[in-house]
């Protein structure tokens, strides 16, 4: 019989709730790399505007595996649920929430549901070690996300003073 490990962690994103969602949801071949790791390839199957398959291959040391996953879209909610289809935790859904916490700011409340098909696991050690492994990825996004958010601040107030530039001078 399969277990349920249920665990839930929230990541802050000094970046407002809809370029979180918007960045979050579009997804590209090279979404691993962000997530560190750069041997696993994705491929992305648009079946409505609203509902994905991505299909995951990782490496492993037995030559490697797919997991496919349901990807469901609630842009109106700032959220998204992703559900295994296949691989190694066949039927685990994770649902990923994004709030507005104040002005440029806002978080991830991430709800895992991880299937588990080894009945010696302790549910607990499973939990919690999943737990790190998921927010320590989120972090890694977090940061990257944070960091392009500030590049494209600054593009726009460059563009801006140049804007500004080319106006005064036009006016002498």
């Amino acid at each position: 019989m399969a277990l349920a490990v249920r665990y839930y962690f929230s990541q802050r994103f000094a970046v407002p709730a809809q370029r979180v969602f918007d960045w979050c949801t579009d997804f590209d071949p090279k979404d691993h790399l962000l997530m560190g790791d750069a041997n696993a390839k994705r491929q992305i199957s648009q079946i409505t505007e609203a509902t994905i398959i991505l299909t995951d291959v990782f490496p492993s040391p037995s030559g490697s595996f797919e997991n496919q996953k349901l990807v469901q879209l609630y842009p109106n909610r700032l959220s998204w649920t992703s559900t295994h289809l296949t691989g190694p935790n066949k039927y685990s859904q994770f649902l990923y929430k994004i709030t507005a916490e104040g002005k440029g700011f806002s978080a991830l409340n991430f709800t895992a549901l991880h299937v588990g098909y080894d009945e010696k696991a302790d549910v607990k050690v499973l939990a919690d070690r999943l737990c790190k492994k998921d927010a320590a990825v989120w972090k890694l996004l977090a940061k990257t996300m944070e960091e392009e958010q500030k590049a494209s601040l600054i593009a726009v107030k460059q563009t801006h003073l140049k804007d500004n530039e080319a106006s005064y001078v036009r006016r002498l």
